[in-house]
């Protein structure tokens, strides 16, 4: 078993079974051709079962069941389908009526793997929730001797102004009031796989390499896709700031190539805010810097998993600020 974000590897004790099982609230997510997969029976047959399930009432339908949309390529043509997911209690209801040693097998990884992973997570928030509180003390200390220095002799701090906006995000990382949604709500122009292709391409010619850029799976196609996703009309992530944010964090975090993960992630994030008229304020000034872009990709690099909401603020707080 290997745990890989919010995505857990699933492979039967004879190896001749593994799958993708998407952990999140606490539980798992299949599709009815993992179900199918799992158990090594027909869709049509887990299909029965789980209408079966709901008919008798031994699962609720609303409480065990997400409806998604996910992008599918044909020919051409990016095509985007509703896909529905059922829940671990779902999962081992399922298994109970194929009765195999295959779904007992399963039943049994399935309880521990959870089990595991919330008693794993209780410890892990909970030591970087002491590690939070001294790190807000420190910013705390910060701001109030610069706030005391600007009291006692305004006259000479007026060189703090042009950091007034960096001050402003370490008050709002202190009283936690980050923003959580981007300002620039116009529909997203989204540059498409050859696009990113051509700007790693380009890079090669700084990053001279044999194996700069090189995919080790089709990961990266699967963070571009994902800011593009939704539900029916509503986008996942409404603004453009959210799905450059989204876009900068999935790239770095799914290390989809052997070298420069951390380099592509933010070429591509400044393509994405270029193709959508982002990239520069209205002064004609870059919207964001060097430095900020580098501490920004190595903050998202170090961060843990659970931190990802945080971290995506972060940024869209930075992008906010500096229109």
């Amino acid at each position: 078993m290997e745990a890989s974000n919010k995505i857990v590897i699933y492979q039967s004790e004879d190896g001749t079974s593994q799958l993708q099982v998407t952990l999140q609230d606490d539980t798992i997510w299949l599709t009815q051709k993992q179900l199918s997969d799992l158990f090594q029976t027909t869709i049509p047959n887990v299909n029965m079962h789980l209408k079966n399930i709901y008919f008798e009432g031994e699962q609720k339908e609303k409480a065990t069941i997400k409806k998604s949309l996910i992008v599918q390529t044909e020919g051409k043509r990016k095509v985007k389908r509703t896909q529905s997911v059922y829940n671990l209690d779902i999962v081992i209801s399922v298994g109970y009526r194929i009765n195999s040693l295959r779904a007992t097998q399963f039943r049994q990884w399935a309880t521990n793997t959870l089990k595991d992973h919330l008693v794993k997570g209780y410890t892990i928030n909970e030591k970087r929730l002491a590690q939070k509180e001294q790190e807000v003390q420190v910013l705390k200390n910060g701001i109030q001797i610069l706030s005391r220095a600007i009291e006692e002799k305004q006259e000479d701090y007026q060189w703090l102004t042009v950091f007034a906006k960096g001050l402003s995000l370490l008050d709002d990382y202190d009283h936690e009031e980050l923003d959580v949604k981007g300002v620039t709500t116009k529909e997203a122009v989204y540059p498409n796989l050859k696009d990113y292709q051509a700007l790693i391409n380009q890079m090669l010619i700084e990053f001279d390499s044999d194996v700069f850029g090189k995919e080790k799976d089709e990961s990266f196609l699967s963070s571009i896709a994902q800011i593009e996703k939704g539900f029916g009309t509503n986008d996942f992530y409404k603004s453009i700031e959210e799905k450059a944010a989204m876009l900068l964090y999935l790239v770095v975090k799914n290390h989809s190539f052997v070298d420069g993960n951390k380099r592509i992630a933010a070429a591509c994030f400044l393509k994405f805010l270029q193709q959508n008229d982002l990239l520069f304020n209205k002064q004609n000034q870059p919207i964001i810097s060097n430095d900020t872009l580098a501490s920004l990709t190595l903050f998202i690099a170090s961060s843990k998993p659970e931190e990802m909401e945080s971290v995506k603020r972060l940024v869209i707080s930075v992008l906010n600020r500096n229109k």
